[in-house]
């Protein structure tokens, strides 16, 4: 099955999602609807939502709950990227100005506050008070993790296993908590629960290591942001932990002080250490490995057009470009 015809399937699913997210996006308050619509609106690939139609497809599940558990996982996903935003201090995103170079700060933060509270709005009315404490887990986790990688940034004695715990913190969580959703409202035993979440935590680490690979190897129309960002901000990404540990002297020194003070200047010259000595391969393996741990993780899971996509985005995840 290839990615279009994943979209296919679930096109008619996705479109009362978005008529979900057109709904609970009213705010009396004009600049509540501006910045949530323009961030929205302004493109991405709607993976997380996806993952929660085609979790609870896999398990049969015919309707309604999974529309508004899908628009919840949109929103708490772009909160976080308005909050990202203003943290980074980043300038574009999906190849577009961020809403907080264009609206400010304080305007990102408190709109980005708006779509945490709403989507808890929409779970509550749910009323199902496990889907709550998932969704609640997950919003916590999201945050330590988005205060570990703070506490990470310039910091160039991170190791792989600091680095992955903020993938599966900031990142994977996320994912996780959208199978696992659609495996609640459909059914899925126990068993079945706990792999299809375990898949989503998978998928999700494999889609940031290739983002953090994108960062160096993309190109920056189609990824929609700067290279180098990740090495200007001084994020200690797996091709930098990799190189430092296995690069020459000269070019383990050179990526660490790159960490250390941030700043694109040299983003030419560890670019070609990052690719010499083997760095971008190391990592897109690492993602390739764990994308196949995804995969088998649905083992348990019945045979159907909607397992078929699932098992289609291990693939997309380490394939794409953007």
């Amino acid at each position: 099955m290839s990615i279009e015809k994943v979209r296919t399937l679930i096109a008619d699913d996705m479109r009362a999602v978005d008529d979900s997210i057109r709904r609970n996006l009213h705010s009396d308050v004009v600049l509540v609807r501006q910045i949530a619509e323009y961030i929205i609106n302004s493109g991405g690939k709607r993976l997380r939502p996806s993952l929660v139609l085609l979790s609870a497809g896999a398990f049969a599940y015919p309707g309604p709950h999974h529309f508004d558990l899908a628009a919840v996982v949109e929103f708490i996903h772009t909160a976080t990227l308005l909050h990202d935003d203003v943290v980074d201090e980043s300038d574009l995103r999906r190849g577009r100005e961020t809403a907080n170079n264009l609206f400010g700060n304080a305007a990102s933060v408190l709109v980005g506050d708006f779509l945490y509270s709403r989507a808890f709005q929409m779970m509550v009315k749910i009323g199902s008070m496990r889907v709550q404490e998932v969704l609640a887990d997950a919003t916590n986790v999201i945050a330590e993790g988005e205060v570990l990688q703070l506490l990470n940034v310039h910091n160039a004695d991170v190791d792989e296993d600091a680095y992955m715990q903020v993938i599966q913190f900031k990142t994977a969580k996320l994912f996780e908590a959208a199978t696992r959703l659609g495996g609640i409202v459909g059914g899925a035993t126990a068993e079945q629960e706990q792999a299809i979440a375990e898949y989503g935590m998978l998928l999700g680490t494999a889609f940031q290591i290739v983002d953090d690979v994108l960062d160096y190897t993309g190109d920056a129309e189609e990824i929609g942001k700067n290279l180098g960002d990740d090495l200007a901000e001084g994020k200690p990404t797996l091709p930098l932990i990799y190189t430092m540990k296995h690069g020459t002297a000269e070019q383990s020194a050179l990526v660490r002080q790159a960490i250390e003070q941030g700043g694109r200047d040299e983003f030419a010259v560890i670019l070609k250490a990052v690719q010499s000595c083997g760095a971008l391969d190391y990592a897109m393996e690492r993602a390739r490995q764990v994308a196949a741990q995804a995969a088998q993780r649905l083992s348990v899971i019945a045979p159907s057009q909607h397992k078929d996509a699932l098992l289609e985005l291990c693939l997309f995840a380490i394939e794409r470009r953007s």
